[in-house]
């Protein structure tokens, strides 16, 4: 079998470096290639990907100009061409293309603003600078509000993808913001009419981070956009999907009348598991049936309730069905789910788990299982 590479062997390795101290060495007068890729090299393999990242910044920093004007222009000089304006989605850049945004942060954000502002919209034509845009939201709250209402509006597809991903409240591995709603919902409401997928997932993304604590608001904002017809219909209704997942998970009623499934609908479901006792690592094969007395549309999720240390318990939802029940006609869904016994994010243990499967939010049938 094949050696497994880490990620951050993947990103930041011997080419990567290289290809970066040769960005560098071209536009940077003085700028030692050999010495940078030496001493990056050394330092790489005690940290982990995030910290790579700053690590290489120390590396370039260390022989750019100490003037901040001018290491802002040494870092668009060696920056490679923008990413390509033709593309539609997942153009995220290489994470070495970073540094700017992590200079812009470190020597920009207290006297030098504008400046370290200009820098992070060439960067993030690069390479996504949602990271590094969030201090200087936390730091200039309104005065970097304006600045991304109007990016909100620019011709580069990056940009504007950084004024929503940028501000949402739950961004991954990200420092949080201290904006409200009322403050990012505008910015949304300029970008979901865009044409672009890689900026409207970003804003159904958003829209799903806030639904955590703001559901109600979330579904009105998505019935408002309907109304004003400004988004084509077919990119709206993926959108609202995929802003409404984690209701949907949680069956609120509000997120499936959006998506047009009725939470009172007359049904009957009947589930049955194939064995009461399952091994980690093993499969867990069921079957339900659905029956309604008339055509109901039906959006079908299973929930495992996990044993876990202590006597709690954990839930997990998973997605089976999108379909309809015909009058008379029962719908049969199966399904066999491996219970990995070597995730890494999820770890299985012994005991009784119970499953359940929910339609149009609404829990149907719950049937139990021992894990072995």
């Amino acid at each position: 079998m094949a050696e497994k590479i880490l990620r951050k062997d993947e990103l930041f390795n011997a080419q990567t470096v290289a290809q970066l101290g040769g960005e560098y060495a071209r536009a940077v007068p003085g700028f030692d290639q050999a010495q940078f890729q030496r001493e990056a090299l050394e330092g790489l393999a005690s940290r982990e990907l995030m910290a790579r990242m700053d690590w290489l910044a120390d590396c370039v920093d260390a022989q750019l100009p100490a003037d901040f004007t001018q290491k802002a222009a040494a870092l668009e000089a060696a920056m490679p061409a923008p990413l390509d304006p033709m593309r539609q989605d997942d153009d995220f850049g290489h994470f070495i293309h970073a540094i700017p945004g992590i200079l812009a942060v470190r020597h920009g954000l207290e006297a030098h603003r504008a400046r370290a502002m200009d820098l992070l919209y060439r960067a993030t034509q690069r390479f996504s600078m949602e990271f590094y845009i969030r201090s200087f939201l936390n730091e200039w709250p309104a005065e970097t509000l304006t600045i991304l209402s109007t990016w909100a509006g620019d011709d580069n597809y990056h940009v504007r993808r950084l004024v929503s991903e940028g501000t949402r409240p739950k961004l991954p591995w990200a420092r949080a913001v201290k904006l409200s709603a009322a403050q990012t919902l505008p910015l949304l409401d300029q970008l979901h009419a865009d044409p672009t997928r890689y900026v409207t997932r970003s804003v159904a993304n958003h829209l799903n981070d806030l639904s955590k604590t703001h559901p109600d608001l979330v579904l009105g904002r998505l019935a408002q956009w309907t109304s004003q017809a400004r988004q084509d219909p077919k990119e709206l209704a993926w959108m609202t999907r995929h802003a409404l997942r984690t209701l949907i998970k949680q069956g609120h009623p509000g997120a499936m009348a959006a998506l047009g499934y009725d939470a009172e609908a007359p049904l009957s479901v009947q589930l049955e598991l194939t064995s009461p006792r399952v091994e980690i690592g093993q499969a867990l094969a069921f079957s339900c049936t659905i029956t309604a007395p008339c055509d109901v549309a039906v959006l079908v999720d299973y929930r495992i309730s996990f044993a876990r240390p202590g006597g709690k318990q954990g839930q997990k939802v998973f997605k089976l069905k999108q379909g309809a029940v015909r009058a008379g006609h029962g719908l049969v869904l199966r399904k066999s789910h491996v219970l990995k016994g070597d995730a890494t994010t999820f770890r299985l243990y012994p005991g009784p788990h119970h499953l359940t499967v929910q339609v149009n939010g609404v829990d149907r049938a719950t049937g139990q299982f021992e894990l072995l």
